[in-house]
């Protein structure tokens, strides 16, 4: 299969199918809408667990894990959360198939084998974690109660796309106890601000913080606070949501505490997750036409090596460098691959890594050998450079941070100049056609107002952001009074 890419400029929606297979993170699968996470694309979502993890459990959390089958009876007990999944949900009817088949050698659902109550296979967990939590907690003192879950869950989606929109998906979903409406509060934007370190520290990909209007929070919340991010084609990503529940779920489930007083009361609650659409986020982030580019401390091969000979001893001779180098960067917690296969040649091996997206590539023959020097290459500006061997490890230690830096800011760059401020519905248009990006304008506050702008303009308010200042204005659309500017955008 040839490696080379559609270019963005051409199609960008190619390009990103393209770079999704042929970068080996992940394929289509024989169920439909459903894909297969392949190891390249796993190990990226590892090292994102892995940090992620980190952060939830410094921040008080624990891990658990919840059935995947729900009963139809409690997913339908908070009225609104059902309601707001009920399109997408995968219905379990049966327990088994016929011991026979039938005359054409095909296995049939069994009559008999009827369950006495249908199953929901999780699209969200919060109808069986609540239930849970009933029998967990009857006192203030059972509380705060903070659980993550690490788990897929199902969403019946029509059009999929890998990583960004699938059937099945992996993510974390953290649900929490609270003892009064201000903790609640401060968990739900406590994990707005978690994800928002990840997204900038970790994938180098900025955001913007803010709250969902309405039409958009999640079914069956008080408010959803989002991370809103912006993509390389001026299409907006909502990359991770922190829900505040309110009493809505310990009312369908009656989830009571005794408090300090002895009166009884129903907790409050937040919700919490992102999931592996984060990695469509990275990858749209900042790949090239040549493939991947990937920040280094989501690299899962931060440097690679690649030995040039044309015999034997030359190569031994350069694996006794090579692996010198690599137990140095190992030991600096930097992971780096020799690549001595004889099975393909420097150039093709070349071509892989940065179809990959290998943040530093180093290539080293006889001559850099004899001179002390070898051949160092950065991922992200596709420079390269003959350098000395001596001190390489620090120099590659610092290169790391420097590409990090690098590509937050340019993405960040990229961000700032695709807000674009309008005060009428003509440019507001305009900038949507020609220029893409974040559109910032006053909104009336009516879902009617919003539902109409989607209709002409397939533009949503993507959110309210936190940081936004109060400027009276004029409605884009309507001309009715505004407080302040929202964020439209098309979205993925």
């Amino acid at each position: 299969m040839s490696k080379k890419l559609t270019k963005r400029s051409e199609d960008y929606s190619k390009w990103y199918n393209e770079l999704v297979v042929k970068a080996d993170l992940a394929e289509n699968s024989a169920v439909r809408g459903c894909m297969v996470i392949k190891p390249y694309g796993y190990a990226i979502w590892e090292k994102m667990q892995k940090a992620l993890d980190e952060m939830f459990k410094e921040t008080g959390h624990e891990n658990a894990y919840f059935p995947l089958l729900v009963p139809k009876s409690l997913f339908e007990a908070e009225e609104r959360n059902a309601a707001g999944f009920a399109k997408e949900c995968a219905v379990v009817t049966h327990y088994r198939l016929k011991n026979n088949p039938d005359k054409e050698g095909k296995l049939m659902v069994d009559p008999n084998a009827k369950l006495e109550e249908e199953l929901v296979i999780r699209p969200t967990s919060e109808a069986i974690i609540w239930n849970t939590y009933k029998g967990w907690i009857q006192s203030y003192r059972d509380l705060p109660l903070l659980v993550n879950q690490w788990a897929n869950v199902m969403r019946w989606e029509m059009r999929t796309r890998l990583f960004l929109r699938t059937a099945e998906f992996l993510w974390q979903e953290g649900h929490t106890a609270h003892a009064t409406e201000q903790e609640a509060v401060a968990e739900t934007t406590k994990m707005q601000g978690v994800y928002a370190d990840f997204a900038e520290n970790f994938m180098a990909m900025p955001v913007v913080k803010g709250v969902k209007t309405e039409s958009e929070r999640f079914a069956g919340a008080k408010d959803t606070y989002t991370i809103e991010a912006l993509m390389q084609d001026g299409k907006a990503l909502q990359a991770g949501t922190s829900h505040f529940l309110g009493q809505n779920f310990a009312e369908a489930f009656d989830v009571k505490f005794t408090n300090k007083q002895g009166k009884q009361e129903y907790v409050w609650a937040s919700s919490w997750g992102v999931s592996t659409r984060l990695i469509g986020g990275l990858i749209m982030t900042h790949s090239d036409d040549f493939g991947l580019v990937l920040p280094p401390k989501l690299a899962p091969i931060q440097v690679v090596i690649v030995p040039i000979y044309r015999n034997e001893e030359q190569l031994d001779a350069i694996s006794e460098k090579a692996n010198t180098i690599v137990k140095s960067l190992k030991a600096k917690g930097i992971s780096v691959k020799f690549d001595s296969r004889d099975t393909h040649k420097p150039g093709w091996k070349f071509a892989e890594y940065e179809l990959k997206g290998v943040p530093l590539r180093i290539a080293m023959g006889p001559r850099d050998l004899e001179n002390g020097t070898l051949e160092l290459a950065r991922r992200d500006t596709l420079k390269k450079e003959s350098v000395p061997q001596d001190g390489i490890e620090d120099r590659i230690e610092g290169l790391l941070v420097e590409i990090q830096e690098s590509l937050y800011k340019k993405a960040l760059d990229y961000r700032n100049e695709h807000i674009t401020e309008v005060d009428n519905f003509e440019d507001f248009q305009e900038v949507l056609d020609s220029k893409g990006g974040f559109v910032s304008a006053h909104w009336d506050g009516t879902t009617a107002t919003e539902d109409k702008i989607k209709e002409l303009t397939k533009a949503t308010i993507r959110c309210i952001a936190l940081d936004a200042k109060n400027e009276a204005g004029k409605c884009v659309y309507s001309g009715a009074f505004s407080k302040k500017r929202v964020l439209f955008a098309k979205a993925y």
